[in-house]
């Protein structure tokens, strides 16, 4: 029997908290709507002028790409219009957008990353988009932003490869679902993802292991002598799904051109590490576990090491 991610999102709904007024459920919906026009562009990437740069420099300091662009407004028309949500925080942007809205009636935060690994679509590699819910909470809604993963109401990712899957959680176990392109909706096709205890693979651009801090220089050491297999894509999503359904860890340290990490917390290692979580896995910045870190600024970087529990608890032993 077929099941959609809103049959399933209702049924969880209704099974978990009958009360619900269905508003969460609403948003994750237009979730699946900008994934849908965003994983459209990408299977015309090479036909339509969406490759190659934008021409603008976002507020990472990153080259912009053309689906950057296009992705960042299809998940803030998709997003914003839904009037469940009061603030959109996007990697793209430099401050949050805040939506006009009563606290009763705006619940939601959502933040997001529009299409991580973007600049691998000219050479036709997997990227995706990230993202994390969190209810509002009373007083300004700029400060409510600023939250620890631990109070994430649902967080999720969409890989945009050879098929297009869309992985999320709401605290209850981790669904994947594949898009169906013959009848257009996302479908049950991985049922509560359990991470292995442990792999064979680490995921590390290996190209700056020179300039890791010894502790993941020695990490990265011991992981080498223990047989483990390399493979990085350079697109988190990728790589976290691949760990997700595989095992093993990957880890991105501190370097010398980002001594504070490089990965985002709010839109990348909170969403991811959440799921981790929830399928059995751990993720630390190396000291402290993800999910307890009290978020300074949006745009916050973190080091993160992310996987299956045998191997992240290795990096202290």
């Amino acid at each position: 029997m077929i099941v959609t991610i809103q049959q399933h999102i209702m049924f969880e709904q209704r099974r978990r908290n009958p009360e619900a007024r269905g508003r969460l459920s609403w948003l994750l919906s237009g979730m699946t709507l900008a994934a849908k026009m965003i994983e459209a562009q990408i299977r015309r990437a090479g036909i339509n002028d969406v490759l190659g740069s934008a021409g603008e420099i976002n507020v990472q300091g990153e080259t912009q790409q053309k689906l950057d662009v296009y992705a960042n407004q299809a998940l803030m028309h998709c997003l914003g219009v839904r009037d469940s949500v009061a603030a959109l925080v996007s990697e793209e942007n430099e401050e949050p957008v805040v939506l006009d809205r009563a606290a009763e009636t705006g619940e939601y935060i959502i933040v997001f990353d529009p299409l991580d690994g973007s600049s691998n679509i000219d050479v036709n590699v997997n990227v995706g988009t990230i993202f994390s819910i969190f209810r509002r909470t009373p007083g300004d809604v700029n400060q409510a932003i600023l939250r620890p993963g631990t109070e994430q109401v649902a967080a999720g990712y969409i890989l945009y490869g050879p098929s297009t899957i869309f992985v999320y959680t709401t605290g209850d176990g981790v669904y994947g679902f594949t898009l169906d392109p013959a009848i257009g909706a996302f479908v049950l096709s991985h049922e509560r993802i359990l991470m292995p205890e442990s792999g064979k693979i680490y995921s590390v651009n290996e190209g700056y292991a020179g300039g890791f801090p010894d502790a993941y220089r020695d990490y990265f050491e011991k992981l080498r002598r223990r047989g483990y297999g390399s493979r990085y894509v350079g697109s988190l999503v990728a790589d976290f799904h691949r760990t997700l359904l595989k095992g093993g860890v990957f880890f991105y340290p501190p370097t010398g051109s980002y001594p504070g990490g490089k990965l985002r917390l709010l839109y990348e290692a909170n969403p991811l590490a959440f799921i981790a979580e929830e399928a059995g896995g751990m993720a630390t910045n190396g000291s402290s576990r993800i999910l307890e870190i009290q978020p300074g600024d949006i745009h916050q970087r973190t080091p993160l090491i992310l996987g299956s529990r045998s191997e992240v608890m290795g990096f202290a032993n």
